[in-house]
């Protein structure tokens, strides 16, 4: 087995990246703490599950917000691309990017339809 060089990765030390990087550890460290906050304050793990359940339609309409900001952002960021490139080829980029989300969302919230029936 070969050990990995850290020439080999020079993209892990851009800027950007350690930014996203940041950014997604922050995001999940929040979401660990809200969800050991919620099992102590509602009383243990399976009232936790049974107070999720219960609460899943507000969920799912927080989502819904969220996806409909989201669209709104990508929709404005798309129309100052397109404006500031037009050619074909960035055109079928997007156009794949936003069949890939579409997907994905749709996986997401058919996974959660089907576990909570």
């Amino acid at each position: 087995m070969s050990r990995v060089s850290w020439r080999r990765l020079p993209w892990l030390f851009k800027r950007r990246v350690g930014v996203g990087l940041l950014c997604t550890l922050l995001v999940v460290a929040v979401a660990a703490v809200v969800n050991i906050a919620g099992i102590h304050m509602i009383g243990g793990f399976e009232d936790w599950q049974h107070w999720l359940q219960a609460h899943a339609g507000h969920f799912f309409v927080w989502r819904l917000g969220l996806y409909g900001a989201t669209a709104y952002g990508w929709w404005w960021m798309r129309r100052r691309l397109l404006r500031r490139e037009s050619s074909r080829e960035t055109h079928q980029r997007l156009l794949r990017t936003e069949i890939a989300v579409v997907i994905a969302v749709v996986a997401l919230e058919a996974s959660q339809a089907l576990r909570h029936g």
